[in-house]
C-alpha cells in the first residue's frame, strides 16, 4: 500500500486587481456643443409662468435644432397663462360718470 499523502488545499488566489479605468478624452473645443447660458431667471410669483420660464433652461443642455421644440412649449405654457388671466372674474368696472355736454 502506498502512503497516502494528504491533500493540501489549493492556495486561494488572490483576485487580479481590476484595470484601471481609462481617463476620459479632452473635451474638443466646439462652438457648435450645447452650453448652458446660465441667464438668471427672476420668479415673478405666478407658479404657471415660473414653470414655463424654468423650462428655458432644459435648451441649455440641447442642440440648437433641439431648441424649438422648448420654445415653443414655453410659449404655448406663457401664452395659456396670459388666456388664464383673461379668465379670471375681476372686479367690476365702475361705471363711468355721466357729463353732460351742453
Amino acid at each position: 500500500m502506498e502512503d497516502a499523502v494528504p491533500e493540501t488545499p489549493a492556495a486561494e488566489e488572490e483576485p487580479a486587481p481590476a484595470p484601471e479605468p481609462e481617463p476620459a478624452p479632452e473635451p474638443e473645443d466646439d462652438p457648435a456643443a450645447p452650453a448652458p447660458l446660465d441667464v438668471p431667471r427672476t420668479p415673478t410669483g405666478n407658479a404657471d409662468v415660473d414653470a414655463a420660464l424654468d423650462r428655458l433652461g432644459d435648451a441649455d443642455h440641447l442642440a440648437t435644432d433641439g431648441h424649438v421644440e422648448v420654445y415653443e412649449d414655453v410659449h404655448r405654457g406663457l401664452r395659456d397663462a396670459l388666456t388664464a388671466l383673461d379668465a379670471r372674474p375681476g372686479p367690476p368696472v365702475p361705471p363711468r360718470p355721466y357729463e353732460h355736454r351742453s
